[in-house]
């Protein structure tokens, strides 16, 4: 019977395989390429059996012909569910897809079907070859289902012992040629399932691939004697052929739409990103003093928890001591806070972002491990932050700081490289400004000393003279064998007045003259050795304790010996007088270290606190919070000795009680 129906839904598939070859090449979706190859599969088998059917031909097409075609058919489902539920399990060192073993036993089981057996039935070892392969298929598919979960549960299974059963007992009493019909209705049903399960929306292409894979699978009914009658049998030939044409439209409607999506999702990424620069772009970020800077770091943090895609940020940054401290946070609780301040203090400079590795692909922002720092009972494993994303603040010879966040709004869209761009660019911003502020600082202080060195000359210069008129009247008044003793002790005074009115002249000629010589190299565990027992006698008499530490290999600096000495001693000298006035413990403390190329030496006692450390090494200014004493000269003219030779004073308070003076100088 001649049938030319079929030939329209061949061509028309067959004119569809370049929009899904077309489609494939702008998304470079594996799943397009899996259609564009189900597809080509349909239409080889439909190009080897429709001939035959159109022109009525008596015997079908020949044995190799007929087994391609079910061969391409099982291929074709197996690449449709394959689509659908792309996965895998391990073997070996390997991982295999699910749908080869699934479909490789149904592909032998046509071949030998139509080639070795065309209309008889197998015997002896053969007969049982055959339900071992829909065995081994079956088993798979089952596996398959409970993989992961792709359709609710159980629901794949029970089409497929359903269908498998099934199989099974056609095959024992009618025998092998309707487990392969039963085989490939079964696997559309189920790829009709998981179009559903996978896109999870109403629209146009899911119902249409919907009900072209469920019509696909109506060659099931041909079991009922109905539809084994020539017309309900022409009738669900044209169907079927019609479903092929209706599925391929409706799987291009599928890619259409996913592009449409995946376009709107971009401009949806792009218009946020854009609207969260802008917010960033409106922090005023420029400050005269990186501890204005640093202060900004609550309202950054605030910010980002509002603007980004995460509820949690934090900012972290290097202070001038060395260690890290958390300058500011927000979504997160008190504790957190608290928690993650005391965690980023013991991290290291070096091991800081070192092992970390990129959070998405093309991006700088890093996955954070906190376990490394972590101590037994740490709150923050308590609290279950133990972990977070980091977008590096680097400098020149570290990592100066770090924008912490965590916790995303919108857990169902995956994190892109481009929802990390807008944190990125503030990062960089931040770390330009911070840098740059330090630079404005280290100029205003620059200009500032030039000011004092210049203002001290001419003040030595001009008091110089006159006080040497007063010193030698008075020691001529003091030689004066006549004197009572009220004038003699009025002179004496005139005298200890002028030396000490001498003694800080000779500090202001120090802090105006530039320094002279070559450096040296100098050991600075054998400087503070030889200053400890100089000194001991002294602090024994103050009734101070000394200490002093010494880490093991400390290298050399390179830095005028007599300079290096004379800062150290003024820093001795005011921690004495601190601990002196105190009411306190007297605790003096000398650490010496080195950290990322730099010596360091500490200075700290148990003393009052600075008022102000920002401003501690200003000239005649109140350095402490108890009674307001000052420093004089002499921590002024210790930050020009460490900036003449290349290194840096820095001042901090400690806790509970006491101050430290960090001096900073290059190892040789």
């Amino acid at each position: 019977m001649q049938d030319w129906y079929q030939m329209p839904a061949l061509i028309l598939t067959a004119l569809l395989l370049p929009a899904f070859s077309y489609l494939y090449s702008r998304t470079r979706d594996i799943r397009n390429l899996l259609w564009f190859l189900a597809f080509s599969c349909t239409v080889v088998r439909m190009g080897l059996l429709y001939p035959a059917e159109v022109s009525g031909a008596a015997h079908g097409p020949g044995p190799w012909a007929a087994a391609v075609a079910e061969a391409m058919a099982m291929l074709a489902a197996g690449l449709f569910l394959g689509s659908l539920s792309p996965l895998s399990f391990q073997f070996g060192r390997r991982r295999i897809l699910y749908a080869i073993p699934y479909t490789l036993p149904l592909m032998i089981y046509a071949v030998l079907s139509h080639v070795l057996y065309q209309s008889t039935a197998p015997t002896g070892f053969m007969y049982w070859v055959f339900p071992a392969l829909g065995l081994l298929s079956l088993g798979t598919g089952v596996l398959w289902d409970h993989a992961k979960g792709t359709l609710p549960a159980w629901t794949g299974t029970i089409v497929l012992l359903v269908f498998g059963g099934l199989a099974y007992w056609l095959y024992f009493v009618t025998g092998f040629y309707w487990p392969l019909i039963l085989a490939e209705a079964g696997t559309f049903i189920i790829s009709a399932m998981l179009v559903i399960s996978v896109f999870r929306r109403f629209s146009p292409g899911v119902v249409v691939s919907f009900l072209g894979l469920l019509v696909w699978s109506l060659p099931i009914l041909q079991i009922l004697p109905y539809f084994r009658s020539p017309e309900p049998h022409l009738l669900l030939l044209r169907t079927t052929a019609l479903a092929k044409v209706v599925t391929a439209l409706g799987l291009i409607l599928l890619m259409l739409e996913n592009e449409l999506e995946a376009n709107t999702a971009a401009s949806r990424r792009e218009r946020r990103a854009r609207q969260e620069m802008e917010a960033y772009s409106r922090l005023a970020l420029s400050r005269r003093r990186v501890e204005d800077f640093d202060r900004q770091a609550e309202e950054i943090c605030r910010a980002v928890a509002k603007h980004s895609r995460f509820a949690q940020a934090a900012l972290v940054l290097m202070q001038p001591t060395g260690l890290y401290r958390l300058a500011g946070s927000a979504g997160m609780g008190n504790a957190t806070a608290r928690a993650l301040n005391e965690l980023v203090g013991r991290i290291p400079v070096a091991d800081f972002l070192a092992a970390s590795h990129p959070a998405v692909e093309g991006s700088q922002t890093v996955e954070l491990d906190l376990q490394p720092w972590l101590k037994p009972g740490d709150d923050l494993e308590r609290l279950g932050f133990t972990s977070t994303l980091a977008v590096p603040m680097a400098g020149r010879s570290a990592i100066e700081g770090a924008l912490f966040v965590a916790e995303l709004k919108e857990t169902g869209d995956p994190l892109r490289s481009d929802d990390l761009v807008p944190l990125e660019m503030l990062t960089a911003r931040m770390q330009s400004m911070r840098s740059q502020t330090r630079m404005l600082e280290k100029l205003i202080d620059s200009e500032k000393f030039a000011g004092l060195g210049q203002l001290a000359g001419n003040v030595t210069q001009q008091l110089n003279n006159p006080l040497t008129v007063i010193l030698g009247y008075a020691a001529l008044l003091e030689e004066t064998p006549r004197l009572e003793a009220q004038e003699r002790k009025a002179v004496e005074g005139i005298l200890s007045s002028a030396r000490n009115m001498r003694s800080t002249l000779e500090s202001l000629q120090r802090v105006a003259r530039a320094p002279s010589g070559q450096l040296s190299v100098i050991s600075v565990a054998e400087m503070l050795a030889d200053m400890e027992s100089l000194h001991r006698s002294e602090f024994l008499r103050r009734s101070i304790e000394f200490r002093l530490e010494v880490a093991a290999g400390l290298p050399p600096v390179r830095a005028h010996a007599q300079q290096l000495r004379q800062a150290v001693l003024h820093c001795l000298q005011y921690a004495m007088d601190a601990v002196e006035n105190s009411e306190g413990g007297r605790t003096v403390g000398v650490e010496a270290t080195i950290e990322s190329g730099w010596v360091r030496i500490v200075v700290s006692h148990s003393g009052a606190s600075f008022e102000n450390p920002d401003r501690a090494f200003d000239p005649f200014v109140p350095a402490q919070s108890a009674g307001g004493e000052t420093a004089g000269l002499g921590l002024s003219l210790c930050a020009t000795i460490l900036r003449d030779n290349r290194g840096r004073a820095t001042a901090r308070n400690l806790e509970p009680q006491g101050a430290a003076i960090v001096l900073e100088l290059p190892a040789a």
